[in-house]
């Protein structure tokens, strides 16, 4: 009789085997499903390029022209303001006229030393005095004009340009403390705003390039205006360059502080444009990209946007180029390197 014991290797043999093909037939199946999982239905379109119209736009406030703060370097009183708010002013017109004393007894030193100057070079052309002496009357005198200049010109304000009085601050009597304005003068028949346009446009902005403002004040009206200065730096914190823009404003419709909004035409450039929504974003940073049907299997691909237009916005990558297939429908749940099946 053989010992049951004896068999026992066999089994053992027998079981690891059925064991091994199950674990097998498993990994097989797991493998399948694995695959199976990895095949996204998506719907692609083929990119092409076309020409579009290029023109930036951008928001800003317009603001004067020119801009200046009137009133004498040093206190005093006021002795007449002969403007109010609101009146236009040409240049050179009187604006305001501080307390004389100081400026008259100035005209009246100057008449003095002028008097004394003339003795001083009939006394030198004699022989009387020496070329020293005539130089200090000389100086004197000089420095006496300057005196009078600097008190003609802080005791009877001018206006620098014409424009418009935009503040009153004072009225006729009241003591000037130093330090602010009386009056402020605004040159508004042309104004300027002033925008930020990103670097990759650097080589595209010129000086004189014409440009497009529109108003919502305004509806349906748009205004000629030209880009006036270009900064020579860009700014690293926005990768933008500050931009100046000029716009003529003879009738004065445009006030300074309004909201406008600027276009800057580029002409027309080739583009590629695709569906807004085929375009992802990368949760938690400003990473864009789309996904791309190359070989069978989904590419990501990132990418920057450049213009909007409607439901469409243009893709700038050096890595997609017209003719590629690009994920339209199902997207969302890809992942690089799945493979995919594009359905109608």
């Amino acid at each position: 009789m053989k010992n049951p014991l004896s068999a026992l290797p066999a089994l053992l043999i027998i079981a690891t085997g059925l064991y091994a093909c199950s674990g097998a037939s498993k990994s097989r199946e797991a493998q399948l499903e694995t695959t199976q999982e990895k095949i996204e239905n998506v719907k692609v379109t083929t990119l092409s390029s076309r020409m579009v119209g290029n023109t930036l736009e951008f928001p800003a406030n317009t603001r004067a022209y020119e801009r200046v703060n009137l009133g004498p370097v040093s206190p005093g009183r006021i002795e007449k303001i002969y403007v109010e708010m609101g009146d236009r002013v040409k240049k050179g017109q009187l604006l305001i006229q501080m307390d004389q004393t100081a400026l008259l007894q100035a005209r009246i030193q100057i008449a003095n030393f002028e008097e004394d100057h003339r003795r001083y070079e009939a006394l030198k052309e004699s022989g009387a005095i020496s070329q020293q002496v005539y130089d200090q009357s000389l100086a004197n005198l000089n420095m006496q004009k300057t005196n009078l200049d600097y008190l003609e010109k802080n005791t009877r304000i001018k206006a620098p340009f014409d424009g418009i009085i935009a503040l009153r601050n004072f009225e006729n009597g009241e003591l000037y403390p130093g330090g602010s304005a009386i009056l402020t003068l605004m040159e508004i028949d042309k104004l300027k705003a002033d925008i930020n346009v990103p670097e990759s446009y650097y080589p595209l902005i010129k000086k004189g390039m014409k440009a497009e403002v529109f108003c919502d004040t305004y509806p349906g009206r748009q205004f000629e205006a030209e880009v006036n200065l270009i900064a020579p730096t860009v700014n690293p914190a926005s990768r933008s360059f500050a931009v100046e823009i000029k716009i003529p404003n003879t009738k004065e419709w445009l006030k300074p502080g309004m909201f406008v909004r600027i276009h800057i035409d580029l002409g027309v450039s080739e583009a590629i444009l695709v569906p807004s929504q085929a375009v992802l974003k990368l949760q938690g940073s400003n990473e864009r990209f789309v996904f791309l049907h190359r070989n069978g299997l989904a590419q990501r691909v990132p990418v920057q946007i450049g213009r909007r237009f409607d439901d469409e916005v243009e893709l700038i990558s050096d890595r997609i180029v017209a003719g590629d297939q690009l994920v339209v429908l199902g997207q969302a749940r890809l992942r690089d390197g799945v493979k995919l099946n594009v359905i109608e």
